[in-house]
């Protein structure tokens, strides 16, 4: 067997074939056109932004790979194919696998030198060199990318990360419009934009303009806008790759496409044609999951060749529900998103323009099965949403939007498609784990290839584990991620009880390999809430999320924000002018924050030091609003000044921010302190909340703000001052013990066995009998603090992090720019994220 093309279907094609030829029947060869094996081309602009090594495993011994020597004839007559050098390769089967060429409109100027197509690691190696150059000598340059769907926006990621101030044209009239709706276009552009990428909609390009040099310098639309451009990216959409076929006289569609059978096999009956080059039943398909499924057809039907009997495997169609993070935005899509009334469909849509989240379900007549949906800000529903298209909802469509009694557990009918990309039901998963006895998700993943591919059904899948994990009486397990086998709370343990202070450390002894984004921050947070030293301390540093990296919030355009604790929101005058003249004299946006303090917002990497050596000479201490930590403790005036007030709130509130200040845990913490029953304060929406009354202080917990707000719990009632302080000490110190990774108090209680009358017995009863040990673990973070940024400005290890660019320290980043908005500075957003990954 002879497969033309190496891309993703020719290797899934391949890798089916060599899994299910036990008898070795076939021989195969492969020929590439490209100098290199097969990759994965879904994860392309990591390739960019990461330098992500992309390559598919490699085949084994019995596979014959001839690349960089693409086909240019097919011989049907001698079964034989020839290709660029000379090779006559013969074949009983021959499969196409030759994908799609990227469509470049007729425009003219096409050709200038600095326009290029966004398809291969080859392109973006030259898109990559050309822009190196252009910014060097054109550091304010723009950049276009034609095509406003899936690859397009990739591609205007790719070249923001490059430096280029980028513009996206759509001739659609919104962003994606393949997959999502033009309220879910809509709020996608408010993403995008809100990223520094400028959004032309529903206005085609007509012509580039080239200039000075010759290459291309400029671009018009049809509404007559141009745009200076030193580099224009065409990802306008795909057109197959069958002109092997056209050449060899089999037939192919009026718009290109090799005419196959839904057994994907040509009208000559010893080739078959898979994947984007494929056109089955009137269709192309551009994306990875219907590629794959077709790869598996067509194994099957030449294995049962082979054997000389038939298979049953039919390509019937495909799901083209998909989920992906563009640039950080969520977006889903999955079944029928534009199924309307004609169709017997009604919708349920949610949108929150200030969140970015804009959710649209599709229902039929009687809202009781699900047809189809839109997500854009928050696909976190998407996986149990997709596997419900078709089915009976368990609850109501607001139900089914919110996460709900709509999420499907283990019990999904067993011919649900869990793993779209690699045509897996839940069935076959089931049987999978039944049968082979796996344990865990990874070797479930390895297994069966459910998640393997795009990831978007790995909560699924992990759910389907362990519902039969559970149901065979294996305990299910907890671990943090494929490097530890063990949860947050007990690495936690590990941790304490053996006085662990390196990452390294910890997963040499506990662990394996070498950590991910997962672990590495949760093993940070551990160490930091045990006291094991500062968080920029050597290793520690590398363990960091982006903004504890700087000790600073990083925002949208580049710069930094600035946020000095004011604990209780009390301040002398002196120190407010000192906060103004910082802002004043370092250019800063200045805005008084929800939790009574004053955040600094546009403060350059490189002012960071300077900023805070002029704070904490002030008395001023970080507030850490970049951490996952104790943030604020709010209060109102209290008895001192209020009439209504019963005690003095804004005592207690500045003690309990001193005392836990700089804490770290699993997700950041909020509290506050009300004087009366009136609630000013609003303590009952606070990770921990104080209220006072005739009798004492009423302790609440769990409270969560944010898209779904929580109420805080009464915990205890009529406390002294000392009684209160103590039971915040046990609450807090054992969430931070047995908490998830980014896990929120409100989370945490609604997962805890026995809820809040367990809390309650825990904390106010010690029934574990480890109050004590909570309260003197409280004592020794209370003993240990110092403050993160006086130590910065004392260590100058830590200071030289510091610095827009490594190889020229003194050099602000040109891209940061600012115009001016109510007397006040508003970024102008150019290419802010990319810096961010330039730096680390």
């Amino acid at each position: 067997m002879v497969v033309v093309g190496h891309g993703p279907s020719g290797h899934r094609l391949v890798e089916a074939l060599r899994e299910r030829d036990r008898a070795g029947a076939w021989r195969i060869t492969v020929i590439g056109e490209e100098r290199r094996p097969a990759y994965d081309r879904v994860a392309l602009t990591s390739y960019l932004t990461e330098d992500a090594d992309l390559a598919y495993p490699a085949h084994d011994d019995g596979v014959t790979l001839l690349t960089g020597d693409p086909v240019v004839a097919i011989d049907r007559r001698a079964r034989t194919v020839r290709t660029a050098a000379g090779r006559d390769v013969p074949y009983d089967a021959l499969v196409l696998a030759t994908g799609s060429a990227p469509f470049v409109p007729p425009v003219d100027g096409r050709d200038l030198p600095g326009v290029f197509v966004y398809r291969t690691i080859d392109d973006l190696d030259a898109l990559r060199a050309h822009c190196t150059d252009l910014t060097t000598s054109r550091p304010q340059v723009g950049g276009i990318v034609v095509g406003g769907g899936l690859l397009g926006l990739e591609a205007a990621r790719a070249l923001q990360g490059l430096g280029v101030d980028t513009h996206v044209v759509e001739v659609a009239p919104w962003l994606m419009p393949r997959q999502l709706d033009e309220g879910g276009g809509a709020m996608l552009r408010r993403h995008i934009e809100a990223l520094g990428i400028t959004v032309h909609a529903g206005t085609p390009l007509t012509r580039l303009e080239a200039g000075e040099d010759g290459g291309v310098a400029r671009v018009v639309l049809a509404d007559g806008t141009g745009i200076d451009a030193g580099v224009v990216v065409f990802s306008a959409g795909i057109r197959p790759r069958d002109e092997l076929a056209r050449g060899c006289g089999l037939p192919v569609g009026e718009r290109g496409g090799i005419v196959v059978d839904d057994t994907c096999r040509t009208e000559d009956p010893a080739i078959w044609a898979i994947g984007e080059c494929a056109l089955v039943n009137g269709q192309v398909y551009g994306l990875v999951a219907p590629c794959f499924s077709m790869a598996e057809v067509a194994a099957d039907h030449l294995l049962a060749a082979a054997a000389g009997h038939d298979s049953p495997a039919r390509f019937t169609g495909a799901d083209l529900s998909t989920q992906l993070k563009l640039m950080g935005v969520d977006v889903a899509s999955f079944g029928d998103p534009f199924a309307g009334p004609d169709q017997g469909a009604l919708d349920v849509t949610y949108t929150d323009p200030v969140a970015g989240i804009y959710k649209r379900l599709v229902v039929s007549d009687d809202a009781r099965t699900l047809l189809g949906g839109v997500l854009v800000g928050d696909a976190s529903a998407y996986p149990a949403l997709r596997a419900r298209v078709g089915a009976e909802l368990p609850g109501t469509p607001e139900q089914a939007l919110f996460g709900g009694t709509a999420a499907p557990d283990g019990d999904l009918p067993g011919a649900t498609r869990i793993c779209n990309c690699n045509n897996v039901t839940a069935d076959a998963l089931r049987c999978a784990i039944r049968d082979d006895g796996l344990t865990d998700l990874a070797e479930v993943k390895r297994r069966t290839k459910a998640g393997a591919t795009c990831g978007s059904c790995v909560p699924l899948v992990k759910k389907i584990l362990d519902a039969e994990l559970a149901a065979a009486g294996i305990e299910v397990g907890k671990a943090l991620c494929e490097h530890f086998d063990h949860s947050r709370a007990e690495l936690f343990d590990i941790v304490r009880v053996r006085g662990i202070t390196t990452f390294t450390e910890l997963i040499t002894e506990h662990g394996r390999g070498r950590g991910c984004d997962i672990c590495k921050p949760a093993v940070a947070s551990i160490l930091a809430s045990l006291g094991r030293g500062h968080i920029l301390d050597g290793e520690q540093a590398a363990l960091q999320d982006t903004n504890d990296h700087f000790l600073a919030n990083l925002q949208k355009n580049g710069t930094y924000s600035v946020v000095p604790r004011i604990p209780g929101g009390e301040i002398t005058p002196e120190k407010l002018i000192v906060i103004g003249e910082v802002a004043r004299d370092f250019g800063l946006y200045t805005k008084i924050t929800g939790g009574q303090r004053i955040d600094l917002f546009g403060a350059r990497v490189e002012q960071l030091p300077r900023i805070w050596k002029r704070l904490v000479d002030a008395g001023f201490e970080s507030g850490h609003a970049y951490g996952k930590a104790l943030r604020t403790v709010k209060s109102c005036v209290g008895s001192t000044w209020c009439r209504y007030g019963v005690r003095d709130s804004v005592g207690m509130a500045i003690r309990l921010e001193l005392r836990y200040r700089g804490l770290r845990a699993p997700h950041k913490l909020k509290a506050a302190v009300s004087g009366c029953a009136r609630e000013c304060a609003e303590a009952q929406s606070k990770d921990f909340g104080v209220i006072a009354t005739d009798k004492g202080w009423n302790l609440y917990v769990c409270g969560n703000g944010g898209m779904r707000p929580r109420h805080a719990d009464l915990l205890a009632s009529d406390l002294d001052d000392e009684r209160l302080v103590r039971l915040i000490d046990r609450f807090l110190m054992f969430y931070i013990r047995t908490a998830d990774r980014l896990q929120r108090t409100a989370s945490w209680l609604e997962a805890l066995d026995g809820g809040l009358d367990y809390l309650r017995e825990v904390i106010v009863d010690d029934r574990l009998g480890i109050c004590a040990e909570l309260e003197a673990a409280m004592e020794r973070h209370v003993g240990s603090y110092t403050d993160e940024w006086r130590a910065t400005l004392e260590d100058p290890d830590k200071l030289r992090r510091f610095v827009s660019f490594v190889n020229a320290p003194d050099v602000p980043d040109p891209s940061i720019v600012f115009e001016s908005e109510r007397d006040q500075i508003k970024p102008v957003l150019v290419a802010g994220p990319r810096l961010e990954v330039a730096r680390r």
